[in-house]
């Protein structure tokens, strides 16, 4: 005799909760045709012989030591990679940490999430486990910016992440007040974004202008500018141009010259470099300055860059990488 058919359609109507189930077998003498069955089996987790099916119990709470000391071992890898951020020098060093600071605290709040603190700091902890996570959500957002050259300095990367920073700091003194709970991994304070500029014609390295020579530099495009001259591995002087302005340095000494310049938003005087938008280039052509003297002439040249595009334009730039450029 075949087996009765409703155990399989139990199964089908557990495996598809949504599905329709009907069965061929004939009709029974005096009745319908009728199969009915309830998904998962014992009528929606009810036991046989009645009772109720007991939850998942949560796992247990941690005492007040026990997570103390997961607090602590992830507290130095947190604030030793924001502090490193902080500190970073040129731009491929802050894209580095940026990430590393980004994978330190998104770990952190994984590992902060899975476990269960003592119930007296249940909402602290979950308010500082939110403000890890938002924290490194904005540092992934910040990494494509310092690819991207919009943020160039570390200083620029804390204003971005100032609110943040400032929430994960908040949170972290509420948990560590709470029970002295190490939880302060922000030691870094975010400035104020800021538009810095030095006048047109600014020398930021200064030569001895005792030559005939001059240099005009013609920055017409939408950024300021620092034109760094160099001859062989030293430099020879830096001067700062502002966009849609000229200035021209008189007195260059006989030589050959590589040109190269940066463009950028904010000068960070103590850096010496753009925290924004910043770009660095070098002219692919040496220019070289000469002195002839014949016994009727003194004969020299003079130089004229422009730091755009122009109609007519024979001198090709090149992109630098921004750790080679002329600190």
């Amino acid at each position: 005799m075949a087996g009765p058919r409703l155990i399989s359609c139990v199964l089908a109507l557990a495996t598809l909760t949504l599905g329709a189930c009907s069965s061929a077998l004939p009709s029974p003498t005096g009745g319908e045709p009728k199969v009915s069955g309830v998904a998962g089996g014992n009528g929606g987790g009810v036991p046989a012989g009645g009772g109720t099916v007991a939850g998942t119990p949560s796992p247990a709470a941690l005492t007040p030591e026990a997570y103390k000391g997961e607090l602590q071992s992830r507290h130095k890898p947190m604030a030793d990679a924001i502090s490193a951020l902080a500190g970073a020098r040129g731009v491929k060093a802050l894209d580095q940490r940026v990430g590393r600071a980004e994978e330190a605290l998104s770990g952190a709040a994984d590992a902060l999430a899975a476990i269960t603190p003592p119930d007296a700091v249940r909402p602290q902890h979950e308010a500082y486990v939110a403000g890890l996570r938002d924290l490194a959500g904005e540092l992934g957002s910040t990494a494509g910016k310092v690819g991207a050259r919009n943020l160039c300095t570390s200083s620029a990367v804390l204003v971005d992440l100032a609110d943040k920073l400032a929430a994960l700091d908040k949170a972290g003194a509420a948990l560590q007040s709470a029970g002295d709970y190490p939880a302060d991994v922000v030691s870094v304070k975010a400035g104020k974004k800021q538009t810095r500029r030095l006048k047109n014609g600014s020398f930021i390295k200064r030569a001895t202008f005792n030559g005939r020579s001059s240099l005009e530099v013609d920055n017409g495009g939408t950024r300021d500018a620092v034109v760094t001259i160099m001859k062989g591995g030293s430099k020879s002087f830096s001067v700062y141009v502002r966009k849609n302005a000229k200035f021209k340095v008189k007195g260059v000494r006989d030589g050959s010259y590589k040109i190269y310049f940066t463009h950028g938003v904010d000068w960070d005087g103590k850096s010496k470099s753009f925290t924004r938008n910043c770009s660095f280039e070098r002219f692919q052509k040496t220019v070289t300055f000469k002195t002839t003297f014949t016994a009727t002439q003194i004969r020299w040249h003079d130089w004229r860059v422009t730091l755009h595009a122009i109609a007519g334009g024979n001198a090709r730039t090149s992109p630098v990488d921004p750790d080679d450029f002329p600190g």
